[in-house]
Protein backbone atom coordinates (compact mmCIF):
# COMPACT_ATOMS: atom_id res chain seq x y z
CA UNK A 1 0.00 0.00 0.00
CA UNK A 2 0.92 3.33 -0.73
CA UNK A 3 -0.21 6.00 1.53
CA UNK A 4 0.03 9.32 -0.60
CA UNK A 5 0.50 7.91 -4.17
CA UNK A 6 0.58 10.83 -6.59
CA UNK A 7 3.15 12.45 -4.09
CA UNK A 8 5.35 9.18 -3.61
CA UNK A 9 5.12 8.25 -7.02
CA UNK A 10 5.72 11.49 -8.79
CA UNK A 11 8.00 11.57 -11.73
CA UNK A 12 11.74 12.74 -10.72
CA UNK A 13 11.32 15.98 -12.78
CA UNK A 14 7.87 16.82 -11.51
CA UNK A 15 9.04 16.08 -7.60
CA UNK A 16 12.81 18.48 -8.34
CA UNK A 17 10.08 21.37 -9.86
CA UNK A 18 8.06 20.99 -6.69
CA UNK A 19 11.41 20.53 -4.32
CA UNK A 20 13.16 24.02 -6.46
CA UNK A 21 8.99 26.28 -6.08
CA UNK A 22 9.29 25.36 -2.28
CA UNK A 23 12.77 26.34 -1.77
CA UNK A 24 12.11 29.92 -3.20
CA UNK A 25 9.57 30.12 -1.11
CA UNK A 26 11.82 28.59 2.62
CA UNK A 27 14.67 30.70 1.70
CA UNK A 28 12.53 33.96 1.58
CA UNK A 29 10.42 32.71 4.80
CA UNK A 30 13.57 32.59 6.87
CA UNK A 31 15.19 35.62 5.21
CA UNK A 32 12.21 37.72 6.43
CA UNK A 33 11.17 35.81 9.68
CA UNK A 34 14.56 34.60 11.56
CA UNK A 35 17.53 36.86 12.21
CA UNK A 36 19.42 34.39 12.56
CA UNK A 37 19.49 33.78 8.86
CA UNK A 38 18.85 37.37 7.61
CA UNK A 39 22.44 37.92 9.20
CA UNK A 40 24.01 35.26 7.91
CA UNK A 41 22.75 35.77 5.02
CA UNK A 42 23.69 39.03 4.64
CA UNK A 43 27.18 38.36 5.56
CA UNK A 44 27.95 35.55 2.80
CA UNK A 45 26.04 38.31 0.12
CA UNK A 46 23.10 36.07 -0.13
CA UNK A 47 20.02 37.30 -1.29
CA UNK A 48 16.44 34.97 -1.30
CA UNK A 49 16.32 36.00 -5.23
CA UNK A 50 19.62 34.64 -5.53
CA UNK A 51 17.91 30.99 -5.14
CA UNK A 52 16.59 29.87 -8.66
CA UNK A 53 16.30 25.93 -7.58
CA UNK A 54 17.79 23.16 -6.37
CA UNK A 55 20.88 23.57 -8.08
CA UNK A 56 21.60 26.53 -5.89
CA UNK A 57 21.07 24.99 -2.67
CA UNK A 58 24.94 24.20 -1.88
CA UNK A 59 25.41 28.04 -2.13
CA UNK A 60 23.45 28.54 1.10
CA UNK A 61 25.33 28.25 4.91
CA UNK A 62 24.97 25.48 6.74
CA UNK A 63 22.87 25.31 10.31
CA UNK A 64 24.36 23.16 13.41
CA UNK A 65 23.11 21.97 15.86
CA UNK A 66 25.45 24.16 18.64
CA UNK A 67 23.61 27.34 15.84
CA UNK A 68 19.67 25.74 17.99
CA UNK A 69 21.94 25.50 21.32
CA UNK A 70 23.03 29.17 21.13
CA UNK A 71 19.53 30.42 20.28
CA UNK A 72 18.44 28.48 23.04
CA UNK A 73 15.06 28.39 23.30
CA UNK A 74 12.76 29.92 20.57
CA UNK A 75 15.73 31.80 19.13
CA UNK A 76 15.18 30.15 15.57
CA UNK A 77 11.50 30.00 15.53
CA UNK A 78 9.93 31.64 12.68
CA UNK A 79 6.66 32.56 14.27
CA UNK A 80 4.96 34.10 16.70
CA UNK A 81 4.78 32.00 20.59
CA UNK A 82 0.99 32.37 19.85
CA UNK A 83 0.82 29.97 16.79
CA UNK A 84 3.25 27.31 18.34
CA UNK A 85 0.69 24.58 19.96
CA UNK A 86 3.08 21.96 20.42
CA UNK A 87 7.15 22.01 21.61
CA UNK A 88 9.56 19.55 22.34
CA UNK A 89 13.09 19.15 23.10
CA UNK A 90 16.33 16.68 23.03
CA UNK A 91 17.30 15.62 26.89
CA UNK A 92 19.78 17.64 26.93
CA UNK A 93 22.44 14.84 28.19
CA UNK A 94 25.09 16.54 26.46
CA UNK A 95 24.47 20.76 27.12
CA UNK A 96 21.31 22.60 26.69
CA UNK A 97 18.63 20.58 25.18
CA UNK A 98 17.77 21.61 21.05
CA UNK A 99 14.13 22.81 21.26
CA UNK A 100 11.36 22.38 18.58
CA UNK A 101 8.40 23.89 17.94
CA UNK A 102 5.20 22.94 15.59
CA UNK A 103 2.35 24.90 14.08
CA UNK A 104 -0.86 23.08 13.61
CA UNK A 105 0.43 22.89 9.54
CA UNK A 106 3.28 21.27 10.86
CA UNK A 107 2.00 19.04 13.14
CA UNK A 108 -0.46 17.89 9.96
CA UNK A 109 3.09 17.44 7.91
CA UNK A 110 4.20 15.55 10.50
CA UNK A 111 1.14 13.23 10.67
CA UNK A 112 1.07 13.11 6.78
CA UNK A 113 4.89 11.44 6.73
CA UNK A 114 4.23 9.07 10.12
CA UNK A 115 1.45 7.98 8.02
CA UNK A 116 3.53 7.39 4.53
CA UNK A 117 6.14 5.63 7.22
CA UNK A 118 3.63 3.25 8.38
CA UNK A 119 2.14 2.30 5.16
CA UNK A 120 5.85 1.76 3.82
CA UNK A 121 5.86 -0.73 6.71
CA UNK A 122 3.20 -2.68 5.70
CA UNK A 123 0.17 -1.11 7.75
CA UNK A 124 -2.58 -0.81 6.79
CA UNK A 125 -6.00 1.21 8.02
CA UNK A 126 -7.73 -0.99 10.58
CA UNK A 127 -4.20 -2.38 11.80
CA UNK A 128 -3.86 -2.52 15.40
CA UNK A 129 -0.66 -0.61 16.52
CA UNK A 130 1.12 -0.80 19.53
CA UNK A 131 3.67 2.24 20.08
CA UNK A 132 6.68 1.68 22.42
CA UNK A 133 8.11 4.56 21.52
CA UNK A 134 9.03 6.94 24.62
CA UNK A 135 6.09 10.01 24.96
CA UNK A 136 6.89 13.32 26.11
CA UNK A 137 9.28 15.78 25.03
CA UNK A 138 10.91 13.02 22.85
CA UNK A 139 9.61 12.74 19.69
CA UNK A 140 8.94 9.42 18.88
CA UNK A 141 5.58 8.38 20.62
CA UNK A 142 3.51 11.04 19.77
CA UNK A 143 4.85 11.21 16.21
CA UNK A 144 4.16 7.76 15.16
CA UNK A 145 0.76 8.43 17.80
CA UNK A 146 -0.77 10.72 15.20
CA UNK A 147 0.48 8.80 12.10
CA UNK A 148 -1.59 5.75 12.72
CA UNK A 149 -4.45 7.68 13.83
CA UNK A 150 -4.78 10.04 10.51
CA UNK A 151 -3.77 6.14 8.73
CA UNK A 152 -6.57 4.65 10.92
CA UNK A 153 -5.20 2.38 13.13
CA UNK A 154 -6.02 1.57 16.22
CA UNK A 155 -3.62 2.79 18.85
CA UNK A 156 -2.50 1.38 21.91
CA UNK A 157 -0.10 4.29 23.33
CA UNK A 158 2.02 1.67 25.86
CA UNK A 159 5.42 4.04 25.52
CA UNK A 160 8.40 2.88 26.28
CA UNK A 161 10.10 0.31 29.04
CA UNK A 162 7.68 -2.33 31.25
CA UNK A 163 8.52 -5.51 29.28
CA UNK A 164 5.91 -7.43 31.54
CA UNK A 165 3.37 -5.14 30.72
CA UNK A 166 4.90 -5.06 26.34
CA UNK A 167 4.40 -8.72 26.42
CA UNK A 168 1.07 -8.90 28.00
CA UNK A 169 -0.33 -6.29 25.40
CA UNK A 170 1.42 -8.72 22.67
CA UNK A 171 -0.25 -11.97 23.83
CA UNK A 172 -4.39 -10.24 24.72
CA UNK A 173 -4.62 -7.69 22.37
CA UNK A 174 -2.97 -9.06 19.81
CA UNK A 175 -1.53 -5.93 17.62
CA UNK A 176 -0.48 -6.17 13.88
CA UNK A 177 2.57 -3.58 14.08
CA UNK A 178 4.56 -2.54 16.92
CA UNK A 179 7.07 -0.12 17.37
CA UNK A 180 10.33 0.68 19.39
CA UNK A 181 13.95 0.77 18.99
CA UNK A 182 15.98 -2.34 17.44
CA UNK A 183 17.70 -3.21 20.95
CA UNK A 184 14.52 -2.93 22.18
CA UNK A 185 12.66 -5.13 19.93
CA UNK A 186 15.97 -7.66 20.65
CA UNK A 187 15.13 -7.55 24.32
CA UNK A 188 11.71 -8.08 23.76
CA UNK A 189 12.46 -11.51 21.50
CA UNK A 190 14.77 -12.73 24.12
CA UNK A 191 12.09 -12.34 27.24
CA UNK A 192 9.62 -13.88 24.85
CA UNK A 193 11.73 -16.93 24.59
CA UNK A 194 12.95 -17.28 28.19
CA UNK A 195 9.22 -17.20 29.61
CA UNK A 196 8.49 -20.14 26.78
CA UNK A 197 6.05 -17.49 24.56
CA UNK A 198 6.33 -18.66 21.02
CA UNK A 199 6.44 -15.20 19.23
CA UNK A 200 5.14 -17.41 15.70
CA UNK A 201 1.84 -17.59 18.10
CA UNK A 202 2.12 -13.81 18.29
CA UNK A 203 -0.15 -11.60 16.01
CA UNK A 204 2.13 -8.71 15.24
CA UNK A 205 3.55 -9.13 11.49
CA UNK A 206 6.22 -6.11 11.47
CA UNK A 207 8.36 -4.60 13.87
CA UNK A 208 9.20 -0.46 12.60
CA UNK A 209 12.86 0.11 14.38
CA UNK A 210 14.19 3.35 15.20
CA UNK A 211 15.84 5.70 16.87
CA UNK A 212 19.38 4.15 17.49
CA UNK A 213 21.21 2.43 14.45
CA UNK A 214 21.25 -1.40 13.70
CA UNK A 215 22.45 -3.88 10.87
CA UNK A 216 20.99 -6.09 8.61
CA UNK A 217 22.57 -8.94 10.67
CA UNK A 218 20.35 -7.49 13.48
CA UNK A 219 17.45 -7.38 11.14
CA UNK A 220 17.97 -11.29 10.35
CA UNK A 221 18.13 -12.11 14.01
CA UNK A 222 15.02 -9.74 14.74
CA UNK A 223 13.09 -11.80 11.93
CA UNK A 224 14.54 -15.42 13.09
CA UNK A 225 13.67 -14.90 16.69
CA UNK A 226 10.11 -12.59 15.82
CA UNK A 227 9.10 -14.28 12.76
CA UNK A 228 8.45 -10.71 11.91
CA UNK A 229 9.63 -8.16 9.14
CA UNK A 230 11.87 -5.42 10.75
CA UNK A 231 11.77 -2.26 8.83
CA UNK A 232 14.07 0.90 9.55
CA UNK A 233 12.47 4.01 10.54
CA UNK A 234 14.20 7.43 10.76
CA UNK A 235 13.83 10.73 11.67
CA UNK A 236 15.41 13.48 14.25
CA UNK A 237 13.38 16.42 16.16
CA UNK A 238 15.15 19.20 14.76
CA UNK A 239 13.98 18.15 11.41
CA UNK A 240 10.33 17.23 12.63
CA UNK A 241 10.93 13.37 14.12
CA UNK A 242 10.19 9.97 12.74
CA UNK A 243 8.95 9.86 9.54
CA UNK A 244 11.80 11.90 7.54
CA UNK A 245 11.92 8.34 5.66
CA UNK A 246 11.43 5.13 5.94
CA UNK A 247 12.14 1.68 4.54
CA UNK A 248 9.63 0.06 2.45
CA UNK A 249 8.58 -3.35 3.53
CA UNK A 250 9.00 -4.90 -0.01
CA UNK A 251 12.82 -4.19 -0.33
CA UNK A 252 13.79 -3.20 2.79
CA UNK A 253 16.85 -1.83 0.59
CA UNK A 254 17.17 1.78 1.92
CA UNK A 255 14.72 4.45 3.83
CA UNK A 256 12.42 6.54 1.34
CA UNK A 257 12.88 10.33 1.84
CA UNK A 258 9.79 12.11 2.39
CA UNK A 259 11.66 14.94 -0.67
CA UNK A 260 8.61 16.45 -1.16
CA UNK A 261 8.87 17.90 2.24
CA UNK A 262 12.96 17.48 2.83
CA UNK A 263 15.67 18.32 0.50
CA UNK A 264 18.48 15.75 1.59
CA UNK A 265 22.21 16.06 0.94
CA UNK A 266 25.20 14.47 1.29
CA UNK A 267 28.57 15.55 2.15
CA UNK A 268 32.16 15.49 3.08
CA UNK A 269 32.18 16.17 6.95
CA UNK A 270 35.44 18.15 6.61
CA UNK A 271 35.25 20.08 4.01
CA UNK A 272 31.18 20.47 3.46
CA UNK A 273 31.58 19.36 -0.42
CA UNK A 274 28.52 17.68 -1.83
CA UNK A 275 29.42 14.18 -2.43
CA UNK A 276 27.89 12.22 -5.48
CA UNK A 277 25.01 9.96 -5.33
CA UNK A 278 26.08 6.41 -3.74
CA UNK A 279 29.02 8.21 -1.45
CA UNK A 280 28.68 8.04 2.16
CA UNK A 281 29.29 11.24 4.14
CA UNK A 282 27.59 13.81 6.26
CA UNK A 283 23.43 13.84 5.77
CA UNK A 284 21.54 17.51 5.64
CA UNK A 285 18.13 18.26 5.62
CA UNK A 286 16.81 21.23 4.24
CA UNK A 287 13.04 21.89 5.55
CA UNK A 288 10.58 22.83 2.23
CA UNK A 289 7.38 23.19 4.28
CA UNK A 290 8.07 23.83 7.58
CA UNK A 291 6.70 26.72 9.56
CA UNK A 292 7.75 27.02 13.06
CA UNK A 293 11.49 26.14 12.98
CA UNK A 294 12.32 25.90 9.41
CA UNK A 295 16.25 25.12 9.06
CA UNK A 296 18.38 25.47 5.95
CA UNK A 297 20.92 22.52 5.09
CA UNK A 298 20.55 21.24 8.71
CA UNK A 299 24.39 19.21 9.23
CA UNK A 300 22.53 16.22 10.99
CA UNK A 301 25.91 14.45 12.51
CA UNK A 302 24.85 10.83 10.52
CA UNK A 303 26.65 9.41 7.86
CA UNK A 304 24.75 7.78 4.78
CA UNK A 305 24.62 7.49 1.37
CA UNK A 306 21.95 8.24 -0.66
CA UNK A 307 20.43 6.53 -4.19
CA UNK A 308 17.80 7.77 -6.48
CA UNK A 309 17.46 4.65 -8.50
CA UNK A 310 14.34 3.12 -8.72
CA UNK A 311 12.79 0.77 -5.91
CA UNK A 312 10.27 -2.29 -6.93
CA UNK A 313 7.41 -0.89 -4.41
CA UNK A 314 7.20 2.04 -7.14
CA UNK A 315 8.23 4.94 -4.91
CA UNK A 316 10.48 7.33 -6.79
CA UNK A 317 11.84 9.34 -3.67
CA UNK A 318 15.72 9.29 -2.81
CA UNK A 319 16.62 6.23 -0.46
CA UNK A 320 19.42 6.71 1.87
CA UNK A 321 21.12 3.74 3.45
CA UNK A 322 20.94 3.09 7.23
CA UNK A 323 22.93 5.11 9.22
CA UNK A 324 26.70 3.70 9.28
CA UNK A 325 27.59 5.76 12.21
CA UNK A 326 27.71 9.35 13.63
CA UNK A 327 30.53 12.41 12.56
CA UNK A 328 30.68 12.70 16.62
CA UNK A 329 30.27 8.85 17.44
CA UNK A 330 33.39 8.13 15.40
CA UNK A 331 36.21 6.24 17.34
CA UNK A 332 39.35 6.98 17.04
CA UNK A 333 41.38 3.83 18.21
CA UNK A 334 45.04 4.35 17.60
CA UNK A 335 44.47 6.60 14.41
CA UNK A 336 41.58 3.60 13.24
CA UNK A 337 38.41 4.87 12.46
CA UNK A 338 35.50 2.64 14.19
CA UNK A 339 32.29 3.02 14.53
CA UNK A 340 29.72 0.60 16.89
CA UNK A 341 27.78 -0.07 13.70
CA UNK A 342 30.81 -2.26 12.21
CA UNK A 343 32.06 -3.98 15.80
CA UNK A 344 28.45 -5.32 15.87
CA UNK A 345 27.82 -6.40 12.29
CA UNK A 346 31.73 -8.47 12.47
CA UNK A 347 30.02 -10.13 15.99
CA UNK A 348 26.86 -11.27 14.23
CA UNK A 349 28.46 -13.22 11.69
CA UNK A 350 30.09 -15.24 14.56
CA UNK A 351 28.70 -18.31 15.55
CA UNK A 352 27.81 -18.93 19.05
CA UNK A 353 27.23 -15.07 20.33
CA UNK A 354 24.61 -13.21 20.98
CA UNK A 355 23.66 -9.43 19.45
CA UNK A 356 24.27 -8.48 23.20
CA UNK A 357 27.70 -6.10 23.60
CA UNK A 358 29.47 -3.09 24.74
CA UNK A 359 32.29 -1.54 23.55
CA UNK A 360 35.00 -0.20 26.35
CA UNK A 361 37.75 1.69 25.39
CA UNK A 362 40.74 2.92 27.54
CA UNK A 363 43.90 3.97 27.84
CA UNK A 364 47.37 2.34 29.02
CA UNK A 365 50.67 3.46 28.99
CA UNK A 366 49.49 6.66 26.78
CA UNK A 367 48.17 4.11 24.15
CA UNK A 368 44.47 3.53 23.28
CA UNK A 369 43.22 -0.17 24.11
CA UNK A 370 39.95 -1.15 23.17
CA UNK A 371 37.72 -4.27 24.44
CA UNK A 372 34.60 -5.87 23.40
CA UNK A 373 32.23 -7.57 25.77
CA UNK A 374 29.58 -9.88 23.62
CA UNK A 375 27.40 -12.57 25.22
CA UNK A 376 27.65 -16.30 24.35
CA UNK A 377 24.18 -17.93 23.56
CA UNK A 378 22.77 -19.87 25.82
CA UNK A 379 23.36 -23.08 23.95
CA UNK A 380 26.64 -22.98 23.77
CA UNK A 381 27.04 -21.64 27.79
CA UNK A 382 24.53 -24.52 28.95
CA UNK A 383 27.05 -27.18 26.77
CA UNK A 384 30.10 -25.27 28.20
CA UNK A 385 28.47 -25.62 31.64
CA UNK A 386 27.55 -29.41 31.67
CA UNK A 387 30.96 -30.70 30.07
CA UNK A 388 32.36 -28.97 32.85
CA UNK A 389 31.10 -32.15 34.82
CA UNK A 390 32.14 -34.26 32.01
CA UNK A 391 35.12 -33.45 30.77
CA UNK A 392 38.70 -32.41 32.28
CA UNK A 393 38.18 -28.48 33.05
CA UNK A 394 40.90 -26.86 30.38
CA UNK A 395 38.98 -28.70 27.66
CA UNK A 396 36.21 -26.87 28.35
CA UNK A 397 38.56 -23.71 28.50
CA UNK A 398 40.37 -24.40 24.85
CA UNK A 399 36.78 -23.97 23.52
CA UNK A 400 36.00 -20.55 25.51
CA UNK A 401 39.88 -19.76 24.02
CA UNK A 402 39.08 -20.77 20.30
CA UNK A 403 35.78 -19.13 20.36
CA UNK A 404 37.59 -16.39 22.01
CA UNK A 405 40.38 -16.03 19.36
CA UNK A 406 37.83 -16.44 16.40
CA UNK A 407 35.99 -13.50 17.99
CA UNK A 408 39.22 -11.54 17.77
CA UNK A 409 40.17 -12.46 14.58
CA UNK A 410 36.60 -11.46 13.10
CA UNK A 411 37.06 -7.58 14.61
CA UNK A 412 40.59 -7.54 13.38
CA UNK A 413 39.39 -8.28 9.58
CA UNK A 414 36.26 -5.75 9.58
CA UNK A 415 38.29 -3.19 11.48
CA UNK A 416 42.02 -3.44 10.57
CA UNK A 417 42.75 -2.92 14.75
CA UNK A 418 43.54 -5.80 16.94
CA UNK A 419 40.64 -5.60 19.61
CA UNK A 420 40.71 -7.72 23.26
CA UNK A 421 37.64 -9.75 23.52
CA UNK A 422 35.61 -10.94 26.80
CA UNK A 423 33.24 -13.36 26.44
CA UNK A 424 30.28 -13.28 28.74
CA UNK A 425 27.57 -15.28 30.28
CA UNK A 426 23.87 -14.97 28.81
CA UNK A 427 22.44 -11.67 30.21
CA UNK A 428 25.61 -10.06 31.62
CA UNK A 429 25.27 -7.34 29.18
CA UNK A 430 23.38 -4.52 29.25
CA UNK A 431 19.97 -4.14 27.93
CA UNK A 432 17.28 -1.94 26.70
CA UNK A 433 14.50 -1.14 29.07
CA UNK A 434 12.70 1.22 26.28
CA UNK A 435 14.79 4.14 25.19
CA UNK A 436 18.31 4.05 23.21
CA UNK A 437 21.36 1.78 24.36
CA UNK A 438 24.68 2.90 25.79
CA UNK A 439 26.98 0.49 23.54
CA UNK A 440 30.31 2.62 24.12
CA UNK A 441 31.86 3.33 27.24
CA UNK A 442 35.10 5.53 27.11
CA UNK A 443 37.21 5.67 29.81
CA UNK A 444 39.70 7.60 28.12
CA UNK A 445 38.23 10.78 28.74
CA UNK A 446 39.20 10.45 32.04
CA UNK A 447 42.70 9.97 31.68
Amino acid sequence: MIWNEPIETMPRDELQALQSERLRKIVAYVYERVPFYRQTFDAMGISPTDIKDIRDLPRLPFTKKSDLRDHYPFGLFAVPMKEVIRIHASSGTTGKPTVVGYTRDDLEVWAEVCARSLALSGAKPGDMFQNAYGYGLFTGGLGMHYGAEKMGLTVIPVSGGNTARQIMILRDFKPDVMACTPSYALTLADRLLDEGIDPAELNVRVFILGAEPWTDEMRRELERKLHVDAVNIYGLSEIIGPGVSNECVEAKNGMHIMEDHFLPEVIDPETGTPLPEGEVGELVFTTLTKQALPLIRYRTGDLCSITYEPCVCGRTHARMSRVVGRVDDMLIVRGVNVFPSQVEAALLTVEHLTPHYVIVLDRKQHLDEMEVHVEVSEAFFSRVGQELFQRHPVEVVDDLRMLEERVKTTLREALGLNVGVRLLPPGKAPRSEGGKLRRVIDNRVLK
